[in-house]
């Protein structure tokens, strides 16, 4: 069963969303995703830098 996320701080870095979130340890994560049809990537990242330096560095593949 996929974990209900509440996304908050939600910005658009081309195709890439970043937005922040509570994992099931109440947490922050913060996660980058490819909203580009095909592709595919997505990842959580430890701090909001990290997120961010992936979603302007991604190449889409689709």
């Amino acid at each position: 069963m996929p974990a209900y996320r509440r996304f908050r701080n939600v910005i658009r870095i081309g195709p890439v969303q970043v937005a922040t979130a509570y994992d099931g340890r109440g947490r922050d994560k913060h996660t980058a995703a490819c909203t580009a049809p095909g592709c595919g990537f997505a990842a959580d990242y430890d701090t909001r830098a990290g997120a961010e330096l992936a979603a302007r560095t991604h190449c889409c593949k689709a």
